[in-house]
């Protein structure tokens, strides 16, 4: 009965009790952070208004506004009046420059790619209250501008152009409504930063990052060396920090109301696990600068589509990342210590010298602290611990075994010596396989669940992952339970918890040393919940180990019995009751158990327990509850050694509160960043079957720790998460992979052959999906599909489908042949002009209405030169091994192109491939019909997304 009173007993109610809670409210409360946002204040910081910035908002995501759109030009126009009137109306023209770049270009390559393009940024410069000197001359060359101070100013980054599929709401129009109110913030009295502050305001993001490589022709570029870029890859939700250049720099997000991030998304771009990129890359890179990279994240099924609209964000949303970049800016705005310089020496690759920092470990904690330590910290203790931990266990084990009580792997024991004919067994063994077991079985069946719905549903993670997530995890505790519970009922052991702590040090000792290489080799930082993982694993080890110093030394236990009262033998029975003195008890004082069998016998007695329960527990004779209480003694848990009756009965939960809720945090926290990364990667061609193998992996991680104490249960909620595993299943298994919520991405483009007439237009997603939207078009009823591996390297997963679509009218709006002839003809035009005495030539591009074109060559160019270009080392305009296109942008409309090039071979040789136009501007529905038709016709869960920088390409041929 005092068991039963006990609270904190390692029995069956308290431990359900504790575990179903603690996991629900952890499960729930990392769930509540990662799926909602905090609410903005009622009162906001002196210097920002928060009606504003949705006002502004609205105004920047009214239209598509793509680069090479008009509605480009309209944010840009407004964007500059707002900063003018701000500038005016505060009287901070002395203190406060705007530089309205219509200069600066840039020409450079990636692969066989080169690009030549025009910018159009907007940059305010906000001379800092310590920085007396100026900060930088407009005549100067970014290659020859210097600084005399060590202190760097801070940059502060947002593209405000679209994607021509796209509204831009959250890519990039909430970042674009945070710099506008840091600009109000920081020119508040209260606010003034001490260090120089550069907002820029950049075009041409969308395509090959062009605005912030036209920022780095600016000689402003020079004053920087840190920098916080602000970015979006979803439509509402948190601002994620995505990733920091170092330890020093990401310490200043730290000061945030709600961070949120983990340095997994860090090391996902650095190992190259994620193929989008974002200016961060051009500021730190190239650049040189020491920062952060701050967007949000989700969900992807939104990202460059209609629906990255102000309707799918929120006040909440905006605040989110509005409150992190003014804490992160204030922050290395007023740091006027040489952190963020380097040895004042001139570099000679053109980039700033920001000094180094150091790599650096960062999570959040319930999106309320941040943690943040330096990789090298990790490292160390990573070593301390391997090396501290297994030692501390040997001595344990020694101490144990010079106390006489070490009962780990103890089969038997002498009464006198070791020629005694019956010893005294104490099953030390027992127990000890079973935790691998369950462990390999669960996992497999996680393992093999994620195969079958690969097989028979690979999609459905991208509308249901936390169904898929689910079904995992009801799976492993499920089947762990299953077998660790069979096990226990069948033979029980006082050391199965503590052998399943071995088996879980053992594996979190491999995944520690895995840790360690990586964050010593390869200066990847995810691993770090490992470092607590094993810590928290090897303290509740520990625990275990000095409960068995309570226990009574194997030799006084033995002692109890003598060879008149032979001690029972085999493993299946339990030892006798301790009695009250060391004479042991006499035949005649024998247990009726111990007596021959006879016909009134019952046939539940005798070595082998009865399974009925109470109480959730093994039921026990009532001569060994009396013979206990008799003796004084502790009685142990039903069923097992008597040797462990006088361990304490509530270390299991401070074990537990070691290995489970920090655990389950840290990784919850990885799962549920690396979901919302993952499960809608699918649609651009991602291999699902990673996915559901990683949440398998993971689930295991989350359960496993529960695994010491699964025993314990009774079969009511393992019944009932086996029955949430089957309906999983099967919902898995048939349910239709997209929603109204999660659609399908279709990539839309439209090509246009100016030399025959030949229009066609495809769309480009999963097969046999896409041929099914086809199908419901107007224009490609009746007409022949052709479907092919798509050009576009990204999608080569995917498939391109074809038909003879709606003729596109890209002339007909605010064109100079608006009332003339709009002939496809007259699309663009094109002049070569060859030196006769060398393989060079000098090719002529006009594309009317519309600032971009590309010429693509058949064969590489070996050299390139655009008129107006300026050189620049820091840029290869074609590449190491030549270039087999180039990609023109110019900042007025339908102004030409001059490009000279230069080809390798005999004097004979000729150059020959097609020069293309491109044209973008959606926003007017006659322009483009065959993409309005597709906006139309395209069923509920589908939605429509550019595939490349165009969604109208007209091209004609050429040879020189």
């Amino acid at each position: 009965m005092a068991r039963l009173s006990n609270p904190f007993a390692f029995t069956p109610l308290p431990v359900i009790i504790v575990t179903t809670i603690t996991y629900v409210a952890l499960f729930a409360a990392l769930l509540t952070i990662h799926l909602t946002v905090p609410d903005y204040p009622t009162n906001t910081p002196a210097g920002t208004n928060l009606t504003q910035a949705w006002s502004d908002l609205e105004v920047v995501a009214r239209q598509y506004h793509p680069y090479n759109s008009h509605a480009n030009d309209a944010v840009r126009t407004y964007l500059l009046t707002r900063i003018k009137d701000h500038v005016a109306s505060n009287n901070l023209a002395d203190r406060v420059e705007i530089i309205d770049d219509n200069v600066s270009n840039a020409t450079f390559s990636s692969g066989s790619t080169s690009v030549y393009f025009e910018g159009t940024n907007i940059m305010v410069a906000i001379r800092g209250s310590e920085d007396k000197e100026p900060y930088f001359q407009a005549t100067q060359s970014p290659l020859t501008s210097t600084r005399a101070s060590k202190n760097g100013g801070v940059l502060v980054n947002a593209h405000y152009d679209s994607v021509s599929t796209g509204y831009g709401a959250t890519d990039d129009g909430v970042g674009v409504v945070t710099v506008l109110q840091l600009l109000s913030f920081l020119t508040h009295h209260s606010n003034w930063p001490k260090r120089t502050v550069i907002l820029l305001l950049n075009n041409g993001e969308e395509d090959y990052l062009n605005g912030a490589r036209a920022f780095m022709r600016h000689p402003i570029s020079q004053v920087p060396h840190t920098f916080l870029n602000l970015e979006g890859a979803g439509a509402g939700g948190r601002a994620t920090l995505f990733r920091g250049t170092d330890t020093e720099v990401t310490s200043f997000y730290k000061a945030a109301s709600h961070p949120f991030g983990t340095v997994i998304s860090s090391d996902g771009f650095k190992q190259g696990l994620i193929r989008s990129q974002t200016d961060y890359v051009v500021f730190n890179g190239q650049l040189g600068l020491r920062g952060l990279d701050v967007a949000f994240m989700e969900p992807r099924a939104r990202y460059h589509t209609i629906e990255d609209s102000t309707r799918e964000t929120t006040y909440n949303s905006v605040w989110h990342m509005l409150s992190a970049s003014i804490a992160t800016t204030a922050g290395l705005a007023s740091d006027t210590s040489d952190s963020f310089s380097g040895d004042g020496k001139p570099r000679t690759d053109g980039k700033v010298d920001a000094g180094k920092g150091t790599d650096a470990v960062w999570f959040d904690m319930f999106g309320k602290a941040f943690v943040i330590f330096r990789l090298h910290t990790l490292f160390a203790l990573c070593v301390t611990l391997l090396v501290v931990a297994p030692v501390t266990l040997i001595g344990l084990t020694v101490g144990l075994s010079k106390a006489d009580k070490n009962y780990l792997f103890a089969r038997k024991k002498y009464v006198h010596s070791s020629d005694d004919d019956q010893p005294v067994e104490l099953n030390g063994w027992r127990g000890f396989f079973r935790f691998p077991i369950a462990f390999t079985v669960a996992t497999a069946i996680a393992v093999a669940l994620a195969y079958l719905v690969e097989r028979v549903n690979p999609l459905v993670v991208y509308s249901s992952p936390y169904a898929v997530w689910t079904m995992m995890l009801s799976a492993w505790f499920f089947f762990a339970w299953f077998f660790l519970r069979g096990a226990s009922a069948m033979r029980p052991s006082a050391l199965q918890r503590m052998y399943s702590l071995i088996w879980m040090f053992a594996g979190s000792f491999a995944l520690l040393i895995y840790t360690t290489v990586l964050a010593q080799n390869s200066q990847v930082a995810g691993g770090y919940f490992a470092l607590f993982y094993f810590a928290g694993t090897f303290f509740a080890l520990l625990l275990s180990y000095v409960e068995l110093f309570f226990v009574t030394k194997k030799s006084a236990y033995v002692e109890r019995f003598d060879q008149t009262d032979p001690p029972p033998r085999h493993s299946e029975s339990v030892s006798r009751p301790l009695s009250g003195t060391t004479s042991g008890a006499r035949s005649g004082d024998r247990s009726p158990l111990d007596d021959d069998a006879t016909e009134t016998t019952s046939l539940l007695r005798g070595d082998r327990r009865s399974f009925r329960r109470y109480d959730g527990r093994q039921h026990s004779t009532s001569e060994e509850i009396d013979s206990g209480e008799r003796s004084g003694a502790t009685p142990p848990y039903p069923g097992e050694q008597e040797w462990s009756g006088k361990q304490p009965s509530w270390i299991w939960i401070v074990q537990f509160l070691l290995i489970v809720p920090i655990n389950v945090i840290l990784v919850g926290q990885i799962s549920l960043i690396l979901t919302s990364a993952l499960y809608q990667t699918p649609a651009d061609g991602s291999p699902s079957l990673f996915i559901y193998i990683a949440f398998a992996v993971l689930a295991t991680l989350l359960a496993a720790p529960a695994g010491p104490f699964l025993h314990r249960f009774t079969y009511h909620i393992p019944t009932f998460l086996f029955f949430v595993c089957i309906g999983t299943v099967i919902y898995n298994l048939v349910a239709f992979p997209f929603s109204r919520e999660h659609r399908l991405k279709v990539y839309f483009v439209q090509q246009v052959d100016l030399d025959s007439g030949a229009n066609t237009v495809s769309l480009t997603a999963l097969d046999g999906y896409v041929q099914q939207i086809i199908k419901g078009l107007p224009s490609a009823q009746g007409n022949q599909l052709d479907c092919t591996t798509p050009d576009v390297a990204t999608r080569k997963e995917l498939t391109k489908c074809t038909w003879a679509g709606l003729p596109a009218q890209v002339l007909s709006r605010r064109s100079p042949y608006r009332n003339n002839n709009t002939s496809p003809n007259n699309w663009l035009d094109h002049s070569i002009s060859r030196n006769k005495t060398a393989n060079h030539a000098t090719i002529r591009v006009v594309g009317q209405n519309t600032r971009a074109c590309r010429i693509v060559f058949d064969t590489a160019i070996a050299d390139l030169a655009v008129a107006g270009a300026v050189s620049d080392p820091r840029f290869n305009a074609t590449g190491d091994n030549g270039s087999k296109e180039l990609r023109l942008w110019h900042r007025e409309w339908s102004q030409p192109w001059n490009v000279g090039v230069s080809w390798q071979g005999d004097a004979n040789s000729t150059l020959s491939g097609r020069i293309v136009c491109l044209w973008s501007d959606a926003n007017n529905a006659a322009v483009i019909p065959a993409f309005d038709e597709v906006q139309h016709y395209l069923p509920v869960w589908a939605v429509a997304t550019k595939i490349s920088d165009g969604l109208v390409e007209g091209s004609k041929r050429f040879k020189v």
